[in-house]
């Protein structure tokens, strides 16, 4: 199968290189050209100078974007130039309406929406967590490709139920990055051997792959973006909105996004969301 990829920031370039390596890659994509050319000269694929030409040369197209209205760009622009049977995998994360507006430009084609999580680690590393929504035959024809890219692969239903699965991930990330930060916090201001600590309550019941991989950005005191604080807020207010439709507000989601906010307006937002700590560790006057 020919693929190409579509977005090649801090995820979608390791995610086209894996592709390459498992020699499924025929194209790459972006919207800062010279990015495209670039990535395409090291891996020995094309660079299409239209997505429209891109799509006519793959038989799947992978699509890995910051937000809901560059989604449905690209699969508008993809959309001519697709082929009948064609696979539309979107690994952004958006809200589910706007994975089903995406759906319906792509007729005659079959769009998933692959939502992931894992990091940059993960996708450096082929090991992501994979969500689907979307036909589940054409769920099992993209199976392969999804292999390259990720450990775990789930298809939990229709169209836009990999972004609901990936929303309920995003609500868990900000409940636990907030916790992390706010118990490294307590650890400094109590004088702890931080290293000797995270060392050893990695191994503990209140341990998680927040804990033994972004407490040690609190330690330093650096934050080099494995997800960015901006692209955690626009996920949290998806969040926001999709509870909003049941009447309800989620104390977790409010709470983390005032501190995001708060973040932002002092120039963080583009720092890992363990940049949390810089205000945690505030309240102990550090």
């Amino acid at each position: 199968m020919r693929v190409g990829f579509v977005g090649l920031g801090a995820m979608g370039a390791h995610m086209a290189r894996n592709l390459s390596r498992a020699g499924l890659l025929t194209a790459v994509w972006n919207r800062t050209t010279e990015k495209a050319k670039e990535l395409a000269g090291e891996l020995g694929c094309r660079a299409p100078a239209s997505l429209a030409e891109l799509a006519a040369e793959v038989d799947a197209v992978g699509v890995c974007v910051a937000a809901d209205a560059d989604v449905l760009d690209v699969v508008g622009k993809l959309a001519p130039g697709l082929k009948a049977g064609s696979l539309v995998l979107d690994f952004s994360t958006v809200s589910g309406q706007s994975a089903q507006r995406a759906a319906e430009l792509v007729r005659g084609s079959d769009f998933l929406d692959c939502p992931v999580s894992g990091g940059v680690e993960g996708a450096r590393d082929a090991t992501l967590v994979i969500m689907a929504g979307g036909d589940a035959r054409a769920f099992e024809r993209a199976r392969p490709i999804l292999a390259v890219l990720g450990k775990t692969i789930t298809h939990f239903g229709p169209t836009g139920s990999g972004q609901a699965a990936k929303a309920t991930n995003q609500i868990m990330c900000a409940g636990i990055i907030d916790a992390v930060a706010e118990a490294m916090a307590f650890a400094h201001a109590q004088g702890l051997p931080l290293n000797d600590l995270v060392e050893t309550l990695g191994k503990g019941a209140g341990s998680s792959w927040y804990f033994v991989h972004r407490a040690p950005n609190m330690i330093r005191g650096r934050y080099p973006a494995g997800f960015k604080v901006r692209l955690h807020a626009k996920d949290l207010g998806i969040c926001r909105d999709m509870a909003a439709r049941f009447g309800v507000a989620l104390p977790v989601v409010e709470h983390v996004l005032d501190e995001y906010n708060e973040l932002m307006a002092r120039g963080y937002g583009d720092e890992d969301i363990s940049a949390t700590y810089r205000l945690k560790a505030e309240l102990f006057g550090a």
